[in-house]
């Protein structure tokens, strides 16, 4: 099973990051990063450039508004992710549990989608293709 853990902040995890040693916060990433790898479980993640830098694309109406940031709070958006691939839900826990993140911040944890929650849908030819798209590596 795969598992996004996405990391949210508060204004005050924002301001607390600031006041640290940022080689630190890069040391403390990196290690986790590489406990996951070492443990066969990482599949991908990334951080994310602040919200100034992004934007939105709201389809509420035709055509889609695309809106600059900052937009949303901040305890709404997320800053970087990891991918795991584990073997439960439990185990998916135990990983974020282990990250190296303060007070103030958050792991939101959801489980991506796989074939078997469209079972219903096995003929559709678009989930026939996702598979094969999946078993070429795409």
């Amino acid at each position: 099973m795969k598992y996004m853990l996405i990391m949210r902040s508060t204004d005050e995890a924002v301001a607390a990051s600031k006041e640290q040693d940022f080689e630190a916060i890069i040391n403390a990433m990196g290690a986790y990063n590489e406990s996951m790898i070492e443990a066969g479980v990482l599949v991908g993640g990334d951080g994310l450039t602040d919200a100034e830098q992004g934007f939105v694309v709201d389809f509420s109406t035709q055509p889609p508004v695309v809106t600059d940031g900052p937009y949303g709070e901040t305890h709404e958006l997320f800053n970087g992710f990891w991918l795991v691939e584990v073997s439960s839900r439990e185990e998916a826990a135990e990983w974020a549990r282990r990250a190296p993140l303060g007070p103030g911040n958050k792991l939101e944890v959801r489980r991506v989608t796989d074939e078997t929650d469209f079972a219903d849908f096995a003929d559709n030819e678009y989930v026939q293709k996702e598979k094969e798209w999946r078993a070429d590596g795409r």
